[in-house]
């Protein structure tokens, strides 16, 4: 039984490892890197146990990953921090020009894809023979809608998109998430106490005061701890000590939401737009500045090697049933076909009012990437006969997402976008 700083070490090694040969001989971007490596890894640990079972090398690894909980850790430990850091470094001027396509995208564009999806998955079932409830359907439609804003924002720092298109790609992944876990929320309340299940109805005005009071009070909740953290900024000039704030703020704030049953991604988003960007201007000399952003972006990298490394480690814990084999493979397509329409349908009808740049429709169709967010969500269902197969297309979809959108992405962009806008 390892210790949890031996499991940090552990976590922290590889990731260093990984990091290293993939900068010095692989040379893929390096999250992507670290996914792919961890993936290759546990195939070969997989492959290996199935030659030479006596080893016994591959027990010692899932009994390390299995003491890790996966949902606890990104959503209510990494995630935190890594929203934080990502919404420091965007441009508030940027979003608010575009909060209209950002706003409709990540909300409505997620209720959408989560429909289509969960109604093409219940088909897709349907046809290959797999028995599933059209809500538990609807339950994966509402976890792999949303894109994650980790994977989105590594994927902004080493490509190059026009301002206004890199706001609307920026500006809907940090707050479709938050949306996200709320829609998730709501259908598995409805699928686990639904009276099919010996529960009682949940009517549509729970639906909504539990949309908006999670939704509303997460954004009034950041509003209210951002002010506090940038006042409290303003008043002194000691770098140290207002870099020990943010961390402060962004920890207490996101334990508040939780206890408070509401919206904590979209709080500590809220708060470090307002520290970023107010706080920044009003209550920051350049010297605290540079070490507070600087200090945010290693946070942002170490935390983003640990968490896809444990992505692609959790495929030795995740039960892959070849029976499902043909449904998770239409459910890559079926996913990105639903982010073409849920993109589509808010950019023809804003268009009536405002410019896209060329090629807006397909770069957040493709730049739309799936990650840990949407793996943590599968990982907390309650165990069920639907579970293994809602896990594995998943994990499909996030890995499809990721490595082959990843990499393919500049080639999306080269061709879609003016390139005088580059």
């Amino acid at each position: 039984m390892l210790s949890l700083f031996e499991i940090a070490s552990l976590l922290l090694a590889i990731s260093a490892a990984f990091g290293w040969i993939n900068h010095v001989f692989i040379h893929l971007p390096h999250t992507i890197g670290l996914l792919v490596m961890a993936v290759a890894s546990s195939v070969a640990l997989l492959v290996a146990t199935h030659f030479f079972p006596t080893l016994g090398i591959i027990e010692v690894v899932q009994q390390a990953i299995s003491q890790i909980d996966f949902y606890s850790t990104v959503m209510e430990g990494m995630l935190a921090f890594l929203l934080f850091a990502g919404a420091l470094h965007v441009d508030f001027d940027f979003l608010k020009d575009q909060k209209w396509p950002i706003g409709i995208m990540a909300t409505f564009g997620v209720v959408i894809s989560t429909f289509i999806v969960g109604t093409g998955f219940w088909y897709l079932a349907q046809i290959f023979g797999v028995e599933l409830p059209f809500i538990w359907a609807l339950v994966f439609g509402a976890l792999i809608s949303p894109t994650d804003p980790v994977a989105v924002l590594s994927l902004l720092k080493s490509i190059n998109v026009p301002h206004s298109l890199e706001a609307k790609i920026a500006g809907e992944s940090l707050f479709n998430d938050g949306v996200g876990v709320v829609v998730f929320t709501i259908i598995v309340a409805i699928a686990v106490g639904g009276p099919a299940h010996g529960g009682g109805e949940i009517d549509a005005l729970h639906i909504a005061q539990l949309f908006f009071v999670e939704a509303g009070g997460g954004a009034l909740l950041g509003l209210i701890t951002g002010w506090i953290a940038y006042r409290a900024m303003a008043a002194i000039d000691e770098y140290t000590l207002e870099i020990l704030i943010t961390l402060g703020v962004v920890s207490a704030t996101y334990a508040l939401a939780i206890r408070l049953h509401i919206s904590g991604p979209i709080a500590v988003v809220v708060t470090g737009l307002l520290v970023g960007n107010r706080g920044a201007r009003i209550g920051m000399s350049v010297t605290t500045r540079q070490h507070l952003f600087k200090f945010w972006e290693l946070i942002d990298e170490i935390l983003n090697s640990v968490l896809f490394l444990l992505i692609g480690l959790e495929v030795l814990i995740v039960s892959f049933d070849p029976s499902y084999g043909w449904l998770v493979i239409w459910s890559i397509p079926l996913v990105l076909s639903a982010r073409l329409i849920s993109v589509s349908i808010p950019i023809f009808v804003l268009s009536v009012w405002l410019k896209f740049t060329k090629g807006t429709i397909p770069v957040l169709t493709w730049g739309g990437w799936r990650g840990g967010i949407s793996v943590a969500l599968a990982l907390s269902l309650p165990s069920n006969e639907f579970k293994p197969m809602i896990l594995m297309a998943t994990y499909a979809v996030v890995l499809f997402s990721v490595i082959v959108q990843g990499l393919s992405v500049r080639k999306v962009i080269s061709k879609t976008v003016d390139p005088t806008l580059l």
